[in-house]
């Protein structure tokens, strides 16, 4: 990474126009969302990007129009000119970010903004916080090198206290290189050459930017697991400049009443207790509200916001000696799309906060319970969206690292033997830095209850050794080793893929010690005019020409998958909540105007699987 110490003369240099004098609009080659006709760069998620610590009075959003450069990655210097606007947070290659152009390999992409801190956050330290930028990024403030990341889903933070000037004008320069499927990342389904299940790069910042001021001792993160045996809160806290008598304090609230507190020193577990606590589930998603504090001498001197929910996954065997999972002790079968979370519009991002929510909010009108969010992270909105909407999450490690360890679809084939790639070292560390950085800034969601370490045995290897890190890592939840690919370490559950019919493995193939998913099946197909990616050769698994015929085939589908559970089929995955550039075998479109089969139909359709009345 550039590192150089870059003089603030070149800075002064660039020329700047007001923000506000600038002229963007979407780039008009592809189809919209609707909520894409309501973004400026004024509103563009303006929300408080950190909903399991929020302090909401001392921060800065930084989306809207920063200014970018293409430039030679080898470029040391930073530019003293730019090409034009770009709408942060939207991806360089998507129609919202007003320029709709490719990087390679080659290329280093500059942003460039100047702005005012506000009073509230000219207190204390600050700190600039990033969502997710794809994928490795140095960042410079007032020509001062502040700090790198690699790591294109996980959020990061640099303290730039010491690199602010005199008053509140500052000048942030972010520079990112990007390799997309030249390199070894993660990067889930992005590709250079997009054909197929493969779809256009997202380079650059892709989630909010923001800046914050904390006091010199505050709290850096909080962990809290549920332990609903002990009827209880596991709970600790990071603190940043902690002294030897600071306190933290934990208060558990429902509906604005204390209903319980713990004081702890900072970094060390606590149990919280709870009274006969109500149970998070989808048909009852239960949140109650927690307070963070750190307290010395007596006197509290950071504070953050947060919530928990109590519940439990677990695995069982049922009275036929099958495993199966177990929600709060009781049998759930688990039912949901394939959830790509990709936009025509935005990409990896979608246009709004009330768009991130609409996915998740028809999911549950549609009667699912559950949804695989497919190699992809997405912000922390949306997981608290599932938290408090009611849908329980199965959470993908974004794949990478797939040259010559990609399997062709062939349903019903299960695969064992020595088919694990052989990584690099340094894709290796990539992997595990980026996966557990991934697993502790999701871990307070409770709607996740399943990672899936590997997918289809893409960039799959030591898949022992990852499984059982995982495990260790989070023995909270169920690991999902390799959904659809090779089954030498399925962890908790044995999952396969099938298209497009309902399947599932024999319980007796590992001696009944596993849980028995279909992590992907349908894909049923149907263009839609007007409403698709590109006009010709789109393309499902299985395709239709009308939506009565769709409707039929979907619902003989589920009676098939139905009469699986039975025989010990404990979750399915249909592919896909909606249609994803040249796919069109979602249940909505890709823009999101039409659903091709009615939500009450499919809610309907759905209710018998979750019927089954299945003891341990």
């Amino acid at each position: 990474m550039i590192k150089k110490n870059i003089a603030l003369a070149c800075l002064f240099a660039a020329s700047f126009s007001s923000l506000h004098a600038q002229q963007w609009a979407p780039v008009k080659d592809k189809i919209l969302t609707t909520w894409a006709e309501n973004v400026s760069p004024q509103n563009v998620h303006q929300e408080y990007p950190r909903p399991q610590l929020e302090r909401k009075n001392n921060w800065q959003n930084l989306n809207g129009l920063w200014k970018y450069q293409v430039t030679k990655k080898d470029q040391e210097q930073l530019p003293t000119a730019w090409q034009g606007d770009i709408l942060v947070p939207f991806a360089i290659e998507s129609a919202l970010s007003g320029v709709g152009k490719r990087i390679t390999k080659d290329d280093a992409l500059w942003y460039h903004r100047t702005l005012a801190l506000e009073k509230k956050v000219q207190k204390g330290k600050v700190l600039l916080h990033f969502g997710a930028v794809d994928w490795e990024c140095d960042v410079y403030v007032n020509g001062k090198h502040v700090g790198e990341h690699q790591g294109g889903f996980d959020p990061f933070t640099f303290d730039i206290t010491e690199a602010l000037q005199k008053g509140n004008k500052q000048e942030i320069t972010i520079r990112v290189w990007d390799p997309t499927s030249d390199g070894p990342q993660p990067r889930g389904k992005q590709i250079n050459n997009p054909h197929g299940i493969w779809y256009t790069p997202v380079s650059g910042i892709w989630q909010t930017v923001w800046l914050e001021s904390v006091p010199e001792t505050y709290i850096q993160a909080s962990k809290h697991t549920p332990d609903v045996d002990r009827s209880s809160l596991q709970v600790s806290a990071e603190v940043k400049g902690a002294r030897a008598n600071d306190r933290v304090i934990f208060e558990a609230y429902d509906q604005g009443n204390k209903i319980s507190e713990i004081t702890t020193a900072p970094g060390e577990a606590a149990a919280l207790p709870l009274q006969a606590p109500t149970l998070w589930s989808p048909d009852n998603p239960k949140l109650y509200d927690l307070k963070v504090k750190i307290s010395r001498n007596g006197k509290v001197i950071d504070e953050a916001d947060s919530y928990f929910a109590m519940r439990k996954i677990s695995v069982k065997k049922d009275e036929k000696g099958i495993q199966r999972m177990f929600l709060n002790d009781k049998f759930v079968f688990h039912y949901g799309p394939l959830d790509q979370g990709w936009w025509p519009d935005g990409l990896h991002t979608a246009p709004s906060d009330e768009a991130l929510r609409f996915d998740i909010e028809k999911t549950k009108e549609m009667g699912f319970n559950m949804i695989r969010k497919h190699i992809k992270v997405e912000p922390a909105r949306w997981y608290k969206h599932c938290d408090s909407i009611g849908v329980m999450v199965w959470q993908d490690m974004p794949s990478g690292d797939l040259d010559g360890n990609i399997w062709d679809m062939n349903p019903g084939k299960i695969r064992f033997g020595k088919h694990d790639k052989d990584r690099t070292p340094e894709s290796e560390a990539i992997y595990r830095k980026e996966w557990k950085a991934i697993m502790e800034t999701l871990h307070n969601f409770p709607s996740i209850v399943i990672w899936v370490p590997f997918n289809e045995a893409w960039g799959q290897f030591k898949s022992k050794e990852i499984v059982d890190w995982t495990t260790k890592q989070d023995p909270s939840r169920l690991v999902n080793g390799a959904s659809g690919g090779n089954f030498t370490a399925p962890g908790h559950i044995f999952d396969i893929h099938n298209y497009p019919d309902a399947a599932m493995p024999s319980p007796e193939l590992f001696g009944n010690n596993y849980v028995l998913a279909l992590g992907e099946f349908g894909g049923l197909g149907l263009p839609v005019e007007g409403h698709t990616w590109q006009q010709k050769d789109n393309w499902g698994y299985q395709s239709f020409k009308n939506k009565e015929e769709l409707t039929k085939r979907y619902e003989g589908l589920i009676s098939d998958l139905n009469n699986l559970i039975s025989l010990g089929l404990s979750a399915g995955v249909y592919t896909q909540t909606t249609d994803v550039e040249i796919e069109t075998n979602g249940l909505m479109t890709y823009d999101r105007k039409v659903i091709k089969i009615p939500a009450e139909k499919l809610r309907e359709i759905h209710q018998k699987l979750y019927s089954h009345q299945i003891g341990n």
